[in-house]
């Protein structure tokens, strides 16, 4: 079957919700994908950061094998003999005192902003139903009403309110904004990204995270950091919250927690804002099954064994200078840390950032455009020094035929 076929069917049986970059995916391993024709490409995207440690990582892929043979799903009716393992290993891998697991990511900002406001009412003194949280603009959290209901982007809000109730948003790295709100009691937490993602790997001043963090102390506020898409090595640090030296009250985590082999994400947090929830309060059929605490222990293993902090941190060094090195004026832009990266692309002779995406495809390589001009280029962390080099003359290739 083509590439067509398999496009075509998708368009007529399939919710018009996703705009696909037109390449349809067979077979994936490391760095590389291959489509339905035989034709190998280099992962530029890693499915959002899922797939950190690359393709079908054999490790993960065999721990999830074994595990299904065995037991997948228990339902948290019971006891099962994998979760206590995952909880006491996530844990001492992050240094929190507990974990609530979910099982993708909006699901895991859902419960922080959940937890968040139990600790409100029950820790802090919030009068009920009082409660606010306070979230940067330009965000991505996911696509649940809740979230959304933070969010500023019309494309994700129009036609779905009414929305969510003691949502407060303030500029993206603004401190004093930031400051402004905090004065007020009702509020409980900030919830923030350590680099917006989806905004287009927008990376803040040095020293934004500690003066929010500071700030948030100062006022009796949880600071929750979103690193589903930026923790699990992928900016060059275990969690990009580590480059300012601060321990986040509540960490939310997802995609790389399974190496993209299954839906695995966890909220993190200590006893005295973990231990507001009680039984029954809060919960999922799937979250903490066996089959995804076995896959995600393996991913992070993988993480560590592999070096892949360090691993990310070098090749995004060596990436940016590449790219910062490429002579044309369609690139404006370079940013990132670590191996999450962007480009921002001024059109030229009726071409953009999706064309740009087309003609990367042609000559091998996938990257998928985010907000009209800019270009997230975001590799498995396993990839080589060789491989990166391969990668910039492939793009120095395609913005020259592009420029012409």
């Amino acid at each position: 079957m083509t590439s067509k076929y398999y496009i075509d069917l998708e368009d007529k049986y399939g919710a018009h919700n996703y705009h696909p970059l037109p390449v349809v995916l067979s077979k994936g391993e490391g760095v590389f994908v291959w489509d339905v024709e035989g034709k190998k490409y280099f992962d530029f995207l890693s499915s959002y950061s899922a797939v950190n440690q690359g393709h079908c990582h054999p490790k993960i892929v065999n721990a999830m094998i074994e595990q299904a043979k065995k037991l997948a799903l228990t339902s948290r009716a019971f006891h099962n003999d994998v979760l206590g393992e995952y909880e006491k290993f996530v844990t001492d891998y992050f240094g929190y005192d507990k974990i609530l697991p979910m099982n993708t990511g909006a699901e895991g900002v859902e419960t922080a902003m959940k937890l968040a406001r139990k600790w409100g009412y029950k820790v802090k003194g919030v009068k009920d139903n009082q409660a606010k949280i306070i979230f940067a603009r330009d965000n991505f959290h996911g696509r649940t009403i809740s979230v959304i209901s933070a969010s500023n982007d019309p494309e994700s809000t129009s036609h779905y309110g009414p929305f969510t109730p003691g949502i407060v948003t303030v500029p993206y790295n603004d401190t004093e904004a930031l400051a402004k709100q905090l004065e007020d009691p009702d509020v409980i937490a900030f919830i923030v990204e350590p680099i917006q993602g989806e905004a287009g790997v927008m990376v803040p001043d040095e020293g934004y995270l500690k003066k929010s963090f500071e700030l948030c102390k100062s006022r009796n506020v949880l600071f929750i950091a979103d690193e589903i898409q930026t923790g699990i090595a992928r900016t060059g640090r275990m969690l990009a919250s580590d480059y300012e030296d601060i321990k986040p009250d509540v960490v939310i985590l997802g995609k790389a927690l399974s190496g993209g082999q299954y839906p695995v994400s966890a909220v993190l947090a200590d006893d005295e804002v973990m231990l507001t929830i009680k039984p029954g309060e809060h919960g999922s059929t799937f979250g903490g099954n066996p089959l995804a605490c076995k896959v995600a222990i393996a991913a992070l293993e993988v993480v560590k064994d592999e070096k892949l902090t360090d691993n990310a941190f070098k090749m995004g060094e060596i990436l940016r200078a590449g790219l910062r090195g490429i002579d044309s004026d369609m690139i404006t832009n370079v940013r990132g840390k670590g191996l999450l990266n962007a480009i921002v692309i001024k059109s030229k002779n009726g071409i953009d950032a999706w064309n740009v995406c087309l003609k990367l495809r042609d000559n091998g390589l996938l990257a998928k455009p985010t907000h009209g001009d800019i270009i997230r280029f975001a590799p498995p962390l396993v990839i080589t020094e060789n491989q990166i080099h391969e990668c910039i003359e492939i793009i120095r290739k395609t913005i020259k035929e592009c420029d012409n």
